[in-house]
């Protein structure tokens, strides 16, 4: 089964095209105001106009007013929603119409191999109309801060859609891929500091992606898959 692909933190044409160019799925857009990824709703919907066919756009909240959801599936009527936050499945239910427009709920697993576990079964029970869940690493505030859980320590069957994040490169991701595609229903991995361009001191210009980097990121996802194909 194909592994699909999520670019997130997008903030300039030339990377939504570079996106597509290397064939990813889906793009994020960060509505979250303390991000330095944020975009603005407005700003967002002109950039995902540049998207062709079955690539979907995804918008990121966090704690969202109501209005500013309103206001964003009335602009974008075909995003999919993202949840990062305090949401509670009530709260994402009422904000796409009872799992009518699909959204994404991101759960944060505990980092260190001493930390408290995660009960992402049950966590998966509560958010049952989510159309997938978006494994992150707990850190402080909200995302994943560009950390690596320990895969291992997720629970041997899901039955639930998993989207990997947290810390992606393109040297690692193959092998999240290997660990966590059988034991869920299907794997996705997004990715957004992992693939974006440094500055002078090598440090992560937030927001803006670098397109050889999505090519090596897309190609070890593809690399993976293969490896998965002949194992069976």
């Amino acid at each position: 089964m194909k592994t699909r692909i999520k670019i997130c933190g997008l903030t300039r044409e030339a990377d939504i095209d570079a996106c597509v160019v290397a064939g990813v799925d889906a793009v994020g857009f960060v509505l979250y105001t303390k991000s330095p990824r944020c975009v603005t709703l407005q700003r967002a919907a002109e950039l995902a106009q540049r998207l062709p066919p079955f690539v979907s756009p995804v918008l990121l909240f966090v704690n969202a007013a109501s209005e500013d959801l309103a206001n964003a599936g009335a602009l974008m009527p075909h995003a999919i929603f993202q949840f990062h936050g305090d949401e509670t499945p009530e709260q994402c239910n009422a904000a796409t119409q009872s799992g009518r427009r699909p959204f994404l709920r991101a759960a944060r697993i505990p980092l260190g191999d001493d930390a408290a576990p995660f009960d992402l079964v049950k966590y998966a029970n509560t958010f049952s109309n989510a159309r997938g869940l978006l494994l992150d690493a707990h850190v402080d505030g909200y995302g994943g801060g560009g950390k690596v859980f320990n895969w291992s320590l997720l629970p041997p069957s899901v039955n639930a859609h998993l989207v990997l994040s947290g810390g992606l490169t393109a040297a690692n991701v193959g092998d999240g891929i290997v660990q966590i595609r059988p034991r869920c229903k299907s794997l996705a991995v997004d990715v957004s500091s992992g693939v974006e361009a440094v500055d002078a001191d090598g440090l992560p210009r937030k927001g803006i992606k670098d397109a050889e980097k999505i090519n090596q990121f897309v190609a070890a996802v593809r690399a993976a898959d293969q490896q998965l194909a002949g194992s069976f």
